[in-house]
């Protein structure tokens, strides 16, 4: 009886039988799995018990390694010869006055959570040093509790003002610092964001005449940094 073809299944008769990869082809199905290409014993190329060309023959990328007891044993000896190499590093460099450190998950781990504390340390002692840089001079306390007791008499002059901005009648508006002013002069008013100017008048074209009620300092003040309250 005949064998049947590889391909077709149909009987394959001894003047067009091939025989290869451990079946019986006819001529005309002897071909490449993919395009179809006819194949001779001289081309072909074959995977699996099946004839592909040399172009579409597969070609295997990766090949997938299971967790056998004995690759789980290769796998045991090579941690423990790893450990052996280090505690002979170790050994080694005991006395040199260093010691190797490896990098390990557990060491990256530490080395992050000693970064993270040291920045939580490093922000509170800035708000420390932020907290002491605005607080008021020694001798500006007092007047400062006087000035909490009764803001609207207290009010200490600011020394030689320039003679075309003598000080106005008081009696004036209430204005509030938008922002920080430094004095430039002996005869203006330093400003911080928030503060409040007492008898407050405008002087000429963007200066005002005040008295700051946080230090008790009255002169020239910027008009574009006060708003009215």
């Amino acid at each position: 009886m005949n064998p049947p073809c590889g391909r077709c299944n149909k009987q394959v008769y001894p003047t067009e039988k091939i025989n290869c990869l451990d079946k019986y082809w006819h001529k005309g199905c002897f071909s490449c799995e993919v395009c179809k290409m006819a194949l001779s014993m001289n081309n072909y190329k074959g995977f699996e018990k099946k004839p592909y060309c040399s172009m579409h023959y597969p070609k295997t990328s990766f090949t997938i390694v299971t967790d056998t007891p004995e690759n789980l044993r290769l796998k045991q000896q090579t941690l423990l010869n790893s450990q052996a190499l280090y505690k002979e590093e170790f050994e080694k460099n005991k006395g040199k006055g260093f010691s190797v450190v490896v990098d390990t998950p557990e060491m990256q781990r530490l080395k992050k959570t000693q970064d993270q504390i040291s920045n939580i340390k490093y922000h509170e002692e800035f708000e420390k040093s932020k907290i002491r840089s605005d607080a008021p001079p020694p001798e500006n306390r007092q007047e400062q509790e006087l000035q909490a007791l009764n803001p609207d008499s207290f009010c200490q002059p600011a020394g030689q003002m320039r003679p075309a901005a003598a000080s106005p009648p008081s009696g004036g508006k209430r204005y509030q610092a938008l922002y920080s002013y430094m004095a430039a002069e002996a005869d203006e008013v330093s400003l911080q964001e928030g503060d409040l100017i007492l008898d407050v008048e405008p002087i000429d074209e963007g200066w005002m005449f005040g008295c700051n009620q946080r230090t008790g300092k009255k002169g020239l003040l910027p008009a574009n940094y006060v708003r009215p309250v």
